[in-house]
């Protein structure tokens, strides 16, 4: 069996999300927004069978990610005879699937920790609360923010779209995005995922605003019915505790509006940055979605 690798793209989408669903780990990696919004700068491409949803990327090299469907359900060495190779190379592979090609494939599979990859994952409530010495100095920004501003909070609509670019185009500017490749890389996902706003199923965000202009917002997605996930946050930094005010007010309000209790909010990976991952630290995570690149010789 050939398969053919297309580009991702929307007409797909229920049916892809579908498959996620029946996923026993989801990782932000595979979120429909993620793969359809980063498709350009990875270079990502899907293949579909009867049970999986394969997908490669080959920006800066061509590896896999995982497949999505129901892991447990397939039948792995047949599956992988399917390809017309005999190596395998996988990247942001979630635990449990390492484990159920470990179980199924023997020695065939090897894999290393990616540390960089890792998903963070916090408690809702947490974060709706800021309670105790473990979230004391983010409550004193927040706090700060409250009485110093007159803000007031919005849920994100079409009508946004401009307003967020503006100060995503302004956010660049102070950020110097020109000269940082990541950085410039990502603010062309964000324009491009605003832009398709009102073609996604499952997207939600919520932005600050003072003095009509919008000083902090965040882009998400409802991963699953407990599970939030925060695909971008930006704050102006002339603005201290706009990043605590908008991780804390949108968490807050995404339950409520959604009419469902979030349990948990993933705030995807760290990618080896140190400031990042001290940041990410800094919220006291619960727990993590451990990854590791694999390869599968067959």
């Amino acid at each position: 069996m050939h398969f053919t690798f297309e580009p991702i793209n929307f007409d797909l989408q229920e049916t892809y999300l579908k498959r996620l669903a029946s996923c026993p780990v989801k990782t932000s990696d595979y979120s429909f927004i993620n793969l359809w919004g980063w498709a350009q700068e990875y270079g990502l491409f899907w293949a579909w069978d009867e049970n999986l949803v394969w997908i490669k990327q080959t920006k800066p090299q061509t590896v896999f990610w995982s497949p999505i469907g129901n892991w447990r359900d397939i039948n792995w060495k047949e599956s992988f005879l399917k390809f017309q190779q005999k190596n395998f190379q996988f990247v942001r592979v979630p635990e449990l699937l390492l484990e159920i090609w470990r179980n199924r494939l023997d020695d065939q599979v090897f894999s290393e920790d990616d540390r960089d990859q890792w998903d963070y994952l916090y408690s809702a409530q947490d974060l709706m609360e800021l309670k105790g010495n473990r979230f004391h100095k983010k409550k004193n920004l927040l706090n700060q923010f409250m009485k110093k501003q007159d803000y007031h909070y919005i849920s994100f609509g079409k009508e946004m779209i401009d307003h967020v670019l503006a100060m995503q185009s302004d956010w660049c500017q102070w950020r110097d995005c020109e000269l940082n490749d990541a950085l410039a890389s990502e603010n062309r996902v964000i324009e491009k995922v605003l832009n398709a706003w009102k073609k996604f199923e499952q997207i939600s965000g919520g932005a600050i605003v003072v003095d009509e202009k919008i000083v902090a917002y965040t882009l998400a997605e409802n991963l699953t019915d407990d599970i939030l996930l925060i695909h971008f946050e930006k704050g102006n930094p002339s603005y201290q505790g706009s990043y605590q005010a908008i991780n804390q007010m949108f968490v807050s309000r995404a339950s409520k509006e959604d009419k469902q209790t979030f349990k948990l909010v993933n705030r995807m990976q760290d990618l080896g940055d140190e400031g990042l991952r001290k940041a990410k630290l800094s919220y006291n995570p619960v727990d993590f979605n451990r990854k590791f690149k694999v390869a599968i010789s067959t």
